[in-house]
């Protein structure tokens, strides 16, 4: 059985978020249990999040971001309306102009 491999774009974001998790938290002057326990979570999965270890389920992640205040700062995360591919992918599967709706036979039934 393989292990599951992520892209190292990812492993790099994953690791990146940890540091930032670990910089809040310092600036707080919070230590790593004061932390994990405003998060309701083990000083370990905290210690995982912060070193960026790709296995940390996303909830933990959001409720150490909610415990931190920064919660907010995750309203801009895949976001649709900053999709812009996706946008275009969806535009172009627009028809090019509007057609009148066709009537059915029934339309004529007295």
């Amino acid at each position: 059985m393989s292990k599951f491999e992520i892209p190292m774009q990812v492993a790099e974001q994953v690791a990146q978020l940890g540091q930032r998790v670990r910089i809040a938290r310092i600036r707080r002057g919070w230590s790593v249990a004061d932390l994990a326990s405003k998060a309701g979570i083990n000083r370990n999965t905290l210690t995982a999040l912060e070193l960026g270890k790709p296995g940390t389920a996303v909830g933990v992640c959001f409720t150490v971001l909610w415990a931190l205040g920064l919660d907010r700062t995750l309203n801009g995360v895949a976001d649709p309306d900053a999709d812009l591919h996706g946008k275009a992918l969806e535009a172009a599967r627009r028809p090019t102009r509007a057609g009148k709706p066709r009537k059915t036979s029934d339309d004529y039934d007295f």
